[in-house]
């Protein structure tokens, strides 16, 4: 056997101090090595790629390149070595400039790694131009060349192109479908993710992570709770459920089915559960209305070590917001202002719906006007958030510095223009915005913008009008429409009509607790309570009950809950008290009880004292004993404010000088100074 040469053995040699220098990170040693070889006879390419690839490997791409560029000759391993440097450190143009300098054939993996760099940078010109190349190289059905071109084709948002080459191609392996189905995910293209779900059950058999992270997103998305639990199925046999991804997925999919609690279970297994895991379990709680649990979460999470990132805070805040817990959207807000993540859009944008669903308007609008920058999700919180506080010439402002901005308006952007629209009476301007502008921005109108309209015309009186509009545009089956409409035909006291539009409400929703509410307190108005009593052995005889008023008020770190009637709170003898000198004051400036709203055939002084005891009232009593004086008094209840209760709580803000917001179950009262933000209509 012929034994090497010299030279061989001294490049061997080289070859293996580089090798070893590099795996321990040592860069002086690898750069005398360095030093020696400039100076050697045989100098060849085989040791110029080892320095690159030395070099790489210690973080010094820059010389790097400097060893690239000083190659008297270059072949593919040369350009893959240094396109591969770039790629780790994320410098995917650096990478595809080389392509400029390229002296040699590219050969499979330099394309590859030439596709991956385009796919980063979203060049989708640049990578069908590879895509060119590779085919007229014969290097298209390369695996590593056509996994890198559906990959451009999906980041790039190009779903039609990458489908092309899917069909096209044979043989497919996992990651060529891992990126097909979040490819169709990121669009919104559900159809398109189902097909190819379906065909890598069937095709492919042994799937990676990442593989069970994609189909199980696309559960998530489509809400497919059966295919999902088989996939957990498949997930737990391989030990898979324990991988952080795939159980942060089974996370998000059954907090997406509406499953929390078996969201819950599948992130206590989890061996490491790191800041990704902890938010897709909050997110589960917060997307089915556990929002308490979502914030004792946080908590758990903090005790545990685990820092919180943007997509955490921006959960935690809409929590709050569920709660309309403003003090502690407050301790938060101040947290992320800590952790340097205020400017975040996701927290800005929640601290924004935070604010706008705990009555604080003004917090909402500040946080709004300091933003660096703003996309549709915050002009529409801050449009809506004026329009739910009665602000609608705010809102409609917004709407239009919106447009001055040339950001497109979306479908929930009209929602909250129509509602405000109709809290102004602008009929015509809400139907040209409905008729015109909507179909101007390429967006369908909906039941939300339809009943928005309805709304509009029962408030400007126009009832009939607003029937015939229920039915030509085929909401007849939408409570909701129906709904204002009766509530409206009680505030103009077109008791025909009310009993009419009742029995339609009625025979969709049989069990609808509120139209018996309001079709009793028009009898009741009207001292009919022959038809109170007829409408309460309805509700007998169908075994509906009417839930109890419940409001609540947020005291340092507590909630006190009261119940109308109900005179179980400790501090009950206080509140009654100071109730009794409320009423007292404001009949001195015209506070007469409003006993139409009592729905029992009663002796007057009954219905007063079952007046005073309503949950709000008891709420607001305890919030003036126990505020500071001038402090804003937010108070929150589940059903809509009554009447008296409205006229009582205007009269108080004036004899105690307080501002109070109620959110009720429809809109934020906010009053002051003896006027409200709803203007007497809700």
């Amino acid at each position: 056997m012929a034994r090497p040469c010299g030279a061989a053995l001294q490049r061997h040699a080289a070859v293996a101090v580089l090798r070893t220098a590099a795996a321990a990170g040592d860069l002086s040693k690898g750069k005398a090595l360095h030093a020696r070889l400039i100076t050697a006879a045989h100098f060849d390419v085989v040791l110029h790629n080892n320095l690159i690839s030395f070099y790489a490997k210690c973080g010094r791409v820059g010389l790097a390149r400097k060893v690239f560029d000083a190659m008297p000759f270059r072949n593919a391993v040369s350009g893959n070595l240094l396109m591969s440097a770039y790629a780790s450190l994320g410098r995917h143009k650096d990478s595809l400039a080389l392509l400029r300098v390229v002296d040699f054939d590219l050969n499979e993996y330099v394309l590859s790694a030439a596709v991956s760099a385009t796919a980063n940078v979203r060049s989708y010109d640049m990578g069908r131009q590879c895509h060119g190349y590779a085919v007229k190289a014969g290097l298209a059905e390369q695996r590593y060349v056509f996994n890198a071109v559906l990959y451009m084709y999906c980041q790039c948002a190009h779903m039609e192109d990458a489908a092309k080459v899917f069909e096209n191609v044979s043989g497919f392996d996992a990651f060529a479908f891992n990126s097909m189905i979040n490819g169709f995910l990121d669009r919104g293209l559900l159809d398109g993710s189902f097909g190819i779900v379906r065909k890598m059950t069937e095709e492919v058999e042994k799937w990676d992570y990442v593989s069970y992270v994609a189909v199980l997103g696309h559960c998530a998305s489509m809400k497919d709770f059966v295919l999902g639990i088989q996939v957990h199925a498949q997930a737990l046999k391989k030990r898979l459920e324990l991988n952080v991804y795939v159980g942060s997925a089974l996370v998000d999919m059954y907090g997406k089915c509406d499953h929390a609690h078996e969201a819950n279970h599948a992130f206590e297994v989890l061996p490491e559960k790191n800041v990704v895991s902890w938010t897709a379990v909050m997110t589960a709680y917060n997307q089915n209305e556990l929002y308490e649990d979502a914030l004792q979460l946080f908590l758990d999470m903090e005790m545990e070590g685990v820092q919180p990132n943007e997509f955490t805070y921006a959960v935690v805040l809409n929590s709050c917001a569920g709660l309309a817990a403003l003090r502690t959207g407050n301790t938060l807000g101040a947290c992320t202002m800590k952790s340097g993540h205020w400017n975040h859009l996701l927290v800005s944008n929640g601290l924004l719906n935070m604010y706008s669903k705990s009555g604080s308007i003004e917090d909402a609008h500040r946080v709004f006007i300091s933003m660096p920058f703003r996309d549709v999700v915050s002009w529409n919180l801050i449009i809506t958030g004026y329009a739910h506080h009665g602000l609608a010439k705010e809102a409609m402002e917004a709407f239009h510095s919106m447009l001055s901005a040339a950001v497109v308006p979306s479908y929930v952007t009209f929602v909250g223009v129509l509602s405000a629209c109709a809290q102004l009476g602008l009929v015509d301007e809400a139907f040209y915005y409905l008729n015109t502008m909507m179909k101007e921005v390429g967006i369908t109108p909906g039941k939300e913008h339809y009943t928005c309209m309805v709304g509009l015309l029962c408030r400007v009186g126009r009832l009939d009008e607003a029937e015939r509009f229920i039915v030509n545009n085929c909401i007849g089956t939408d409570v909701v429409a129906w709904r204002s409409l009766l509530s409206s035909c009680q505030v103009y006291k077109n008791y025909g009509l009310g009993h009419r539009v009742a029995e339609q409400i009625l025979q969709l929703e049989p069990n609808d607790i509120g139209t018996y509410v309001l079709l009793s307190n028009m009898y009741a108005k009207a001292n009919r309570w022959d038809g109170v009593v007829k409408v309460r052995k309805h509700m007998r005889e169908r075994g509906v009950r009417k839930a109890p008023g419940v409001s609540w008020i947020h005291l340092g770190s507590d909630v006190h809950v009261f119940t109308s009637e109900e005179k179980v709170h400790p501090q009950m003898d206080q509140i009654t008290e100071k109730l009794e000198e409320l009423i007292d004051q404001i009949k001195t400036i015209g506070y007469i009880p409003n006993f139409a709203v009592v729905l029992h055939d009663i002796e007057d002084e009954q219905k007063e004292e079952h007046l005073m005891y309503h949950s709000e009232k008891l709420a607001l009593a305890f919030g003036l004993i126990h505020t500071p004086k001038g402090a804003t008094i937010h108070i929150m209840k589940n059903l809509r404010i009554c009447d008296d209760c409205h006229v009582a709580i205007k009269l108080i803000s004036v004899v105690t000088g307080r501002k109070i917001v109620v959110r009720d179950a429809v809109r934020f009262h906010c009053i002051e100074g003896g006027v409200c933000s709803c203007n007497d209509y809700w």
